[in-house]
């Protein structure tokens, strides 16, 4: 019994010190068909935008927690400043097992209408999921804020689901 709990014990503090993959940066998004399915969808986004510079006037518990969350082990201005940025999380599901590709396009201030793209990949995606994505640090410092985006979904080379900000074109 004893060796069993160790083990248990030893797993779950291995399984926490595990990051997730950082999303992979593309050079140039590539343009694919569309071919939307009802077995893929966005349920629901979150944005965050943090600048730093300016604290927020607010009284909201949540505002004032996901800024500290973004904060959190900052020590000194210049940590803080490499936090500057666009932070979104998409919740998705499929109803299929597919290997999904999920997809952040984004645009940016200094960049005009030049799209820039990060990915995750899930291998034998069914059921519901969370991707986070960050334009942050050096990409939002030169490049400037986000001034629209899109999240696709993407199985065997053709996006079967799709969220956008209203601006997107």
């Amino acid at each position: 019994m004893r060796t069993f709990l160790g083990t248990l014990l030893s797993l779950l503090l291995l399984s926490s010190c595990a990051t997730p993959e950082p999303a992979t940066k593309l050079g140039k998004a590539n343009v694919l068909p569309l071919s939307l399915n009802d077995n893929f969808q966005f349920r629901k986004q979150k944005l965050y935008f943090y600048d730093g510079k300016v604290a927020p006037i607010t009284t909201s518990e949540p505002v004032i927690f996901e800024r500290q969350r973004v904060e959190w082990g900052a020590v000194g201005w210049t940590e803080r400043e490499e936090r500057f940025g666009s932070y979104y999380t998409f919740f998705w599901r499929t109803s299929e097992q597919a290997d999904v590709t999920v997809r952040l396009e984004y645009r940016q201030a200094a960049l005009g209408n030049y799209v820039m793209a990060l990915e995750r990949y899930y291998p034998n995606a069914k059921g519901s999921f969370k991707s986070d994505f960050e334009v942050i640090g050096d990409d939002f410092l030169e490049f400037g804020q986000v001034t629209a985006w899109r999240a696709l979904l993407i199985v065997d080379g053709r996006i079967v689901g799709l969220t956008q900000s209203f601006i997107w074109k």
